[in-house]
C-alpha cells in the first residue's frame, strides 16, 4: 500500500506558476510540528494553511498539567512570529467537517471551503468517555478548556463545601495520574480509580506499578485498583456525591475526572466521499480500534492525503505520544520536498514526575524478547524499583523501568539496542553504588527521541552551529535547545543534553557552568556558602534571593538538606516538610508493600539485654519482622504509617533514639569487639565507635555516611569500605577516608597514621564538614575525593595541614551540630501537630489501610501478599497475625522480587 504524490521534477515545474496549496486539518502539536518543518525546509513554492477548531495558537498538550494548576501559564508551541510568514496561515476556530476528494477541497463548520493540492490530517484524538450512568457529570482531561474548567470547579467547590474537595480521577494511566497530581496541587484530596490491578499497566510491570502505587499513596493519594466504576452518583441538584464501584463500594467524590484514554478523531475518513464515487467501498482503511491506516511514508490510501499524529494508525496502533507525532510530521514535510524518509515505528518511551515521584519506561520493558534477562532492584527502604532488560548475554540493552529513582533513564535511553559500557547492575543506582557509569554516546545515538536529535548533531552544534552567523559555537543550554530542538518537548533528555554540552565545552577548554538546576544558578557548594554566610533559614528566603520559579525536585531537597546541615531545627517544620523526599517526610523508610521500617540507633552495635528485650516486645506487640542489618542494628519491618508514633513512643521511653536510616546523614558506625574481648585487639574499638556515632548522629550531608572502627589490622569491621574508617594500631588510630560499597565499590584511602583520640576526632570533624560544604548533591565521598583537584593529597592539605586556613571554622561548625542535636522522633512525639502527619488517610484519620495484607511463607514467617493472594482465604488483614503452627518467635518479612 503506497500513496502517490507529484514527482520532485513536476513539483519544480508547477512552482514556477503558482504555489502548491497544503491544507492541514487540525491545530495540535503534530500540525504545529509539520508547519514548523515546512518553514524550516523553505516555503518557496508552497502555501500552507492550518485549520484548528480551538481558539488558541497550537500549544503543548504534554504540559497540560501546568495549565491545570496555573491558568495563566503560556503553553504556546514555538515562536508566534512563525505565523507571520506570508506563505503560512493559521485559522483558529475553523473545524474541518468534510473532505471533497474529487474536488480536492475541505469544508469547515462555518461553511468555508479550502481547496488543496496536498491535505494533511492531524485531527488528533478525543478523550474517551465512560458508558455508565452519570457520565455527563464528569470532566475530561484533554484541552485547555478542560483543565481550566477543572481548576474552576475545584475552587468553587472548596468555597461552597468549606472543606477539601474529594477529586476522583478514573484512570490510572499517564493522563489519569497527571490529572490526579494536578488536583492534589490545587488543594483537593486526590483519589484514583483504576481498572487494572496496578497503575500505568501499559508502561510498567506489576512490581513497578505496585511500587508507584505505594509511593503516591504515601503522598496522600488514595488508589482503588483492580475494580471498575459502574455509576457516578449525584444529589437532586446534580452535584456529584460519589462513584459506585462494580463491587458495590461507594467512593466519596465531589468531582470526577475521566482519563481512561483517547480515541482517534477519524470521522473525516469515515465520511469522506466525492460525487463520482458515491456508493463505492470505503476509500480509507481504518484500524479495528480506529485511526486511518498509513504507510511508512505517512500516506493514506488516497493520493495527496496524509495523516500524522494520534489519528494515524501504523502497525495496528495509534499512540498519543509526542515523539512519533513529531517524526510523522517531519516525514511528510521531507516527502513533500522530494525526500524519501520513512516512519520507523512507535517509540513508547515514557518519563514523567508525579508529585515528586519519578517514573520512566522504555524499550522492551516487559522483556518479551526471547531469552531476555531482567535485572531488578527493589529497594525495601525507599520504595524504589529499577529494572534493566538485556539480551541473554547481559550485554545489549533492550529496555528498562524505573520508579522512585529514574536517574539512570537519561543515560540509558539513548543506548537502547546497543552494548552497555558496564555490567547491567552498575546502572541500578538505587542499589547504593553511586551514579550510573559514564556513557560516551555514539554520534548516531538518538539523544532526544521526541525530536529525533542525535548525539552527533549535538556535538556538531556545540562546536559550530551552521544556522548561526559565522558558524559560531553554542555554549549555552538554552541556545543549544533552540538550535537543535533537543529537550524542547517532554524535557526528559535535558540532563543528558546538559552533560554532553559540558563535556564538549570542557574538551574545547571552555569553563562550564555548575548551576544546581534551572532555578538556581549557583552550584551546591556556592549555595551552601551563601546560605551559611547570610544565615538564611528558609526555602522562601533562598529562592527570593537566588532562585527563580517555584523550584523543582533537585533544588527543593538540596536546599532542605543544606538548611538541615547548618542547624538542628526540626526538619519538617517551617514549610520544610514539603521539600523533603518521601522517607524524610515520614521519618522512616517506606517498604515495597507501603509499610515502613523502624530502625532505632544502636551505637557501635552495642546494646544491653534490657534494650534487646524492649525491641523484642515492640516487635511482638506490632507483629513486625525483625532483622539484624549489615550496620549492626536491628531493623523492624511492617509498620503502618499511623503506627509509627506508637512504636517510637515505646522505644523513646526505653532510651532509644532515631537511627536516621531514612536520611542523607550518618547511618551507622560499625565496630568489632576490639581490645575489650578480642585477644588480637590493640584499642577499644567499641568505645571509639560509640563516641563517633553519638558525635555525628543526625549530621545531614550530600549523601548517606557510614563509618567503621576496627580494633586491629585484621579489619573485622571492614572500615576501609566506609566513608570514614578507623583502624587501631599499637600507637593509636589510622584514619581512612573516601570508601564505599555498592555496585562501584571504592577502598578508603589513608589520610593520617597513629593518631590519638583527640586528633582523630578533630580530623574527622574537618573532613566531614569540608565534604558537606563542597560536594555536589547526592555525591558519595569516594566520587567527591576523586573529582577534587589533587584528590587525597588535597584532602590531606586541607584536613591535616590546614592549607586553606579553615580548620577552626570547620571544627566550630561541627561543634555547633553536636551541641544542638535533638532526636527527631523524640521531638515529633512532643507535638500533636507534628503527629498529624502520621495518618494513612488524611480525610479519615482513624481509618487503617486495609490494603496492607500478609500471608505465611514456607518458613512459618509472614510476608506481604501478592496480588493473587489478596483474594485468597489466607489473607491477613491485620499485621498482627501468625499461622497456628508457627512458633511464637515467628517473624514477618516482605516477599522477594521473583525476577531478581
Amino acid at each position: 500500500m503506497t500513496g502517490q504524490t507529484s514527482s520532485p521534477q513536476n513539483q519544480d515545474a508547477e512552482r514556477t506558476t503558482a504555489p502548491r496549496r497544503i491544507v492541514v486539518a487540525g491545530g495540535g502539536p503534530a500540525a504545529h510540528r509539520f508547519a514548523d518543518a515546512m518553514h524550516a525546509r523553505g516555503l518557496d513554492g508552497w502555501n500552507v494553511t492550518v485549520l484548528t477548531e480551538e481558539a488558541h495558537l497550537p500549544y503543548d498538550r504534554v504540559a497540560l498539567s501546568k495549565a491545570l494548576t496555573d491558568a495563566d501559564v503560556d503553553l504556546t508551541l514555538g515562536a508566534a512570529s512563525m505565523w507571520d510568514h506570508e506563505a503560512l496561515t493559521l485559522r483558529t476556530g475553523e473545524r474541518v467537517t468534510g473532505i471533497d476528494i474529487a474536488g480536492k477541497a475541505v469544508t469547515t463548520a462555518a461553511g468555508t471551503v479550502y481547496p488543496y493540492d496536498e491535505l494533511v490530517i492531524a485531527t488528533g484524538s478525543d478523550a474517551a468517555r465512560l458508558p455508565i450512568p452519570g457520565s455527563e457529570l464528569t470532566h475530561v482531561y484533554r484541552t485547555l478548556e478542560d483543565v481550566w474548567a477543572i481548576n474552576k470547579a475545584i475552587a468553587d467547590l472548596a468555597e461552597k463545601l468549606g472543606r477539601k474537595v474529594n477529586a476522583v480521577t478514573i484512570g490510572g494511566g499517564l493522563l489519569g495520574l497527571e490529572s490526579a497530581a494536578g488536583t492534589e496541587q490545587l488543594g483537593a484530596t486526590p483519589i484514583v480509580i483504576n481498572g487494572s490491578p496496578w497503575l500505568m499497566n501499559t508502561q510498567l510491570d506489576e512490581g513497578a506499578g505496585q511500587a508507584l502505587g505505594r509511593l503516591i499513596e504515601a503522598k496522600g493519594f488514595t488508589v482503588h485498583g483492580g475494580v471498575f466504576p459502574s455509576e457516578v452518583l449525584s444529589d437532586d441538584d446534580g452535584q456529584v456525591t460519589g462513584v459506585l464501584m462494580a463491587d458495590g463500594r461507594i467512593v466519596d467524590a465531589d468531582l470526577v475526572i475521566v482519563a481512561i484514554g483517547v480515541k482517534p478523531r477519524d470521522e473525516l475518513f469515515r465520511t469522506a466521499n466525492g460525487p463520482e464515487i458515491e456508493g463505492t467501498a470505503p476509500l480509507f482503511d481504518l484500524g479495528p480500534r480506529g485511526g486511518v491506516v498509513i504507510s511508512d511514508g505517512c500516506e493514506t490510501q488516497v493520493p495527496g492525503i496524509w495523516a500524522i499524529g494520534e489519528v494515524a494508525n501504523f502497525g495496528g496502533m495509534c499512540l498519543g505520544l509526542v515523539a512519533p507525532a513529531n517524526t510523522m510530521a517531519e516525514i511528510v514535510a521531507d516527502r513533500l520536498h522530494g525526500g524519501d524518509a520513512t516512519f520507523p515505528g512507535f517509540d513508547t518511551a515514557t518519563k514523567l514526575k508525579l508529585s515528586g515521584v519519578d517514573v520512566a519506561s522504555f524499550g522492551d520493558a516487559f522483556a518479551r524478547t526471547e531469552r531476555a534477562l531482567e535485572i531488578v532492584y527493589a529497594d525495601p527502604a525507599r520504595g524504589v524499583y529499577q529494572k534493566i532488560v538485556t539480551t541473554d548475554d547481559a550485554k545489549t540493552l533492550l529496555g528498562g523501568i524505573f520508579v522512585g529513582d529514574a536517574a539512570p533513564y537519561t543515560s540509558l535511553r539513548p543506548m537502547l539496542g546497543r552494548e552497555l559500557a558496564a555490567e547491567p547492575g552498575a546502572y541500578l543506582t538505587a542499589a547504593g553504588g553511586g551514579d550510573a557509569p559514564d556513557t560516551e554516546l555514539p554520534d548516531d545515538a538518538i539523544l532526544c527521541s521526541c525530536n529525533n536529535v542525535s548525539a552527533g548533531t549535538i556535538r556538531d552544534t556545540v562546536n559550530g552551529c551552521g544556522a548561526c552567523d559565522g558558524n559560531a559555537p553554542v555554549q549555552e543550554l538554552g541556545d543549544l535547545k533552540g538550535c537543535t530542538r533537543a529537550g524542547t518537548s517532554c524535557g526528559s533528555c535535558v540532563p543528558m543534553l546538559k552533560k554532553l554540552l559540558e563535556t564538549e565545552l570542557t574538551k574545547s577548554g571552555v569553563a562550564v557552568s555548575k548551576a544546581l538546576c534551572e532555578h538556581i544558578e549557583l552550584s551546591r557548594q556556592e549555595l551552601f556558602e551563601t546560605i551559611r554566610v547570610l544565615e538564611l533559614s528558609s526555602f522562601e528566603e533562598v529562592m527570593a534571593r537566588y532562585g527563580t520559579g517555584a523550584g523543582c525536585d533537585i533544588c527543593k531537597p538540596t536546599i532542605a538538606n543544606i538548611l538541615a546541615s547548618q542547624n538542628s531545627a526540626y526538619v519538617l517544620d517551617a514549610g520544610r516538610g514539603t521539600l523533603q523526599d518521601t522517607n524524610d517526610r515520614a521519618l522512616a523508610n517506606m517498604q515495597k508493600d507501603g509499610t515502613y521500617s523502624v530502625v532505632p540507633r544502636i551505637a557501635g552495635g552495642e546494646i544491653t539485654p534490657k534494650k534487646l528485650g524492649v525491641i523484642a516486645a515492640v516487635a511482638e506487640q506490632y507483629g513486625l519482622y525483625t532483622k539484624i542489618t549489615g550496620g549492626q542494628r536491628i531493623d523492624m519491618f511492617g509498620a503502618r504509617l499511623e503506627q509509627l508514633p506508637e512504636i517510637w513512643k515505646l522505644l523513646v521511653d526505653a532510651g532509644f533514639e532515631s537511627g536516621q536510616a531514612y536520611g542523607k546523614s550518618l547511618r551507622t558506625v560499625k565496630s568489632c569487639v576490639g581490645s575489650t574481648w578480642c585477644r588480637f585487639g590493640v584499642q577499644d574499638a567499641v568505645a571509639m565507635a560509640i563516641a563517633l556515632e553519638l558525635r555525628y548522629r543526625g549530621l545531614r550531608s550530600p549523601h548517606k555516611l557510614k563509618m567503621g572502627v576496627s580494633g586491629c589490622a585484621r579489619e573485622c569491621a571492614e572500615a576501609r569500605g566506609k566513608d570514614v574508617g578507623v583502624i587501631a594500631t599499637a600507637d593509636g588510630w589510622n584514619l581512612y577516608v573516601g570508601g564505599n560499597g555498592g555496585a562501584t565499590p571504592a577502598h578508603a584511602q589513608l589520610l593520617a597514621k597513629d593518631l590519638d583520640d583527640e586528633t582523630l576526632i578533630k580530623y574527622i570533624d574537618r573532613y566531614f564538614m569540608y565534604y558537606i560544604r563542597t560536594a555536589d548533591r547526592l555525591q558519595r565521598t569516594a566520587r567527591w575525593q576523586e573529582e577534587l583537584d589533587g584528590g587525597i593529597k588535597h584532602v590531606e592539605d586541607v584536613v591535616v595541614h590546614d592549607t586553606l586556613g579553615i580548620a577552626e571554622d570547620l571544627e566550630a561548625a561541627m561543634a555547633k551540630h553536636v551541641d544542638t542535636y535533638v532526636d527527631e522522633w523524640a521531638d515529633t512525639l512532643k507535638d500533636p501537630e507534628r503527629l498529624r502527619r502520621f495518618r494513612s488517610f488524611v480525610n479519615a484519620p482513624d481509618q487503617k489501610d486495609d490494603s496492607i495484607t500478609f500471608v505465611p511463607d514456607e518458613r512459618g514467617q509472614m510476608r506481604p501478599a501478592t496480588a493473587e493472594e489478596k483474594g485468597a482465604v489466607l489473607i491477613a488483614s491485620s499485621i498482627r497475625v501468625r499461622p497456628s503452627d508457627a512458633p511464637a518467635s515467628a517473624q514477618e518479612r516482605p516477599a522477594q522480587e521473583s525476577k531478581v
